[in-house]
């Protein structure tokens, strides 16, 4: 956006804890940063965490209050917080109104002020930063490009110093903010770049890219492996979607290169892939968008989590799959990710707050109060207590005022069990998981419970058991549906009603031997969401 003879290039940055890779990313290609707290809510866990990676990045920072036009702002005390928990100066935070665009222009002015201008040399071999791009059916990948040193030229060839593919550029532009192809990019100049790229593959986000004649010689620090915390398998509800649903996988990672994914097969669901997120929230905008822009109909199993497994052997494997795990016999011990968790919230909610997190295995590392009314509370926790409904529970307890935040702490040994789920005494895979030896009934019992509810009646009866290993720690039992053989029966003799009663035996006994269960699909998808 232009503003007083400068030009600002603006990147809107998600604040949810899933996803801090795709803030860093963006850091990567900034000189400064807006830094904006609710000027009715206050700090927020995230708010923390997205500024020590600003601090991290040697970036300037200008911190604002937004909303001071709320009935509940406080801009004063939240002033004061924020110069007690960042350092920032009181009298340096500006107090503004997007809605109705009281001090704005002071922002604006702010951003010229306090945020240098972007330095580069011309000069040097071309070094430009991707940090966004998408998929355009006609014209292939179009990048989001920061140039940090060097020109980009249109025509000219370039090295994606990553992947180690090279591309000859068809048009660059720069949006301001409509597109307009221009013929050159300099230092510090932000636009999009075109270079008939087709597989999405060699044009991720954070890429390095530079002139394959007379390259740079290091790559950018914006570029980082993301590592993925959450594991699920997504399958498609017809079994013919498969190739369509790795081709939408393949467009998602893209402008996502935290996703990650590899083809699987399960007994029960057919063929799929199972995919890596960045916690929950992630997985869920995945999936959804799968579904909506791809028009994809999906089964997604639950969530897990990457375990480190000691085998007796000495051997250490990665796990992420609960059908992968070893047998008990083959397993020393099996350690699990813990997190470092921030909680910020009103003092009224610590109790029950605290009580949900030594109901998740949580151990409290520190308790500080922020101001008389706000309290911050660090724990290390399980990961696999946070990824299924944490983030949901915090919310209700606290009535939507307690915000997370959480860093990958270390792997800790564990008393990890797999519970698994047999229909009719064969396994039904895709209700496996991994958890706490302490919690293992009580999933047990509870997805039995559920899968009775929702598996329909066959014409036998079918059990429903829970296990660990060899030893079934509960069941359930679907009735079989009933035929009246005595219907024909009018009196007589008790032994060809007998006769009858024992052949309807001995046909449903066989049936059971080598009768398969039916489960429709609407039936994973209902079971899964086990707290529903």
């Amino acid at each position: 956006m232009p503003w007083k003879g400068h030009t600002f290039h603006l990147i809107d940055t998600p604040g949810h804890v899933d996803f801090g890779y795709e803030v860093s990313r963006s850091l990567a290609a900034c000189e400064g940063v807006v830094l904006v707290v609710d000027a009715a809510q206050g700090i927020e866990a995230q708010t923390l965490a997205n500024c020590y990676l600003a601090l991290e990045s040697n970036l300037e920072i200008v911190a604002v209050l937004n909303k001071i036009d709320l009935p509940a702002a406080d801009p004063d005390r939240y002033a004061m917080e924020i110069e007690k928990v960042l350092g920032i100066p009181a009298e340096d935070i500006l107090r503004i109104s997007a809605k109705t665009g009281v001090g704005v222009p002071e922002l604006l002015d702010a951003v010229i002020e306090r945020i240098p201008a972007p330095s580069g040399d011309a000069e040097a071999p071309l070094q430009a930063l991707i940090f966004d791009s998408q998929y355009d059916t006609y014209r292939g990948v179009v990048s989001s490009i920061r140039v940090m040193n060097g020109r980009l030229t249109s025509g000219s060839k370039l090295l994606f110093m990553q992947t180690k593919a090279t591309h000859e550029v068809i048009e660059i532009g720069a949006r301001m903010p409509v597109t307009t192809p221009v013929a050159e990019l300099g230092p510090g100049e932000v636009g999009y770049l075109i270079a008939g790229i087709k597989d999405v593959g060699e044009a991720r986000s954070g890429e390095t890219v530079t002139t394959a004649i007379n390259p740079a010689v290091d790559v950018l620090d914006g570029y980082r492996d993301p590592k993925p915390m959450v594991f699920c398998g997504l399958f498609p509800i017809d079994g013919d979607d498969f190739e369509n649903l790795r081709e939408s996988l393949q467009r998602l990672k893209l402008n996502d290169a935290s996703i990650t994914y590899e083809p699987e097969s399960s007994g029960a669901l057919g063929f799929g892939f199972r995919c890596g997120f960045l916690g929950l929230l992630h997985m869920e905008i995945v999936k959804e968008r799968l579904e909506r822009e791809f028009n994809l109909a999906l089964i997604a199993t639950a969530p897990s989590v990457e375990y480190m497994v000691h085998k007796t052997n000495g051997e250490v494997v990665k796990v992420d799959n609960p059908a992968d795990l070893p047998q008990t016999v083959y397993i020393g011990s099996i350690e699990e990710p813990f997190f470092r968790v921030s909680i910020i919230t009103p003092k009224e909610y610590t109790g029950s707050l605290m009580e949900l997190c030594q109901d998740r295995r949580g151990e409290l590392i520190k308790l500080e109060y922020l101001s008389p009314e706000r309290v911050d509370m660090q724990y290390t926790m399980p990961l696999a207590e946070v990824v299924v409904d944490f983030f949901d529970q915090l919310k209700s307890r606290s009535q939507g005022y307690a915000s997370l935040d959480y860093d990958l702490a270390g792997y800790r040994a564990s008393d990890l069990v797999r519970v698994d789920i047999l229909l009719n005494a064969l396994p039904a895979d895709a209700f496996s998981t991994i958890v706490h030896r302490d919690k293992a009934y009580d999933y047990g019992n509870r997805m039995c419970g559920k899968l009775r509810e929702l598996i329909p009646r066959q014409m036998f009866d079918v059990p429903i058991q829970a296990a660990i290993g060899g030893r079934i720690i509960a069941r359930e039992t679907v009735k079989a549906k009933r035929k009246d053989v005595l219907a024909k029966c009018y009196g007589g003799d008790i032994s060809r009603k007998r006769k009858l009663l024992e052949k309807q035996k001995e046909g449903k006994k066989k049936m059971k031997s080598i009768g398969r269960v039916e489960v429709p699909g609407d039936v994973f998808i209902s079971a899964l969401k086990l707290d529903d």
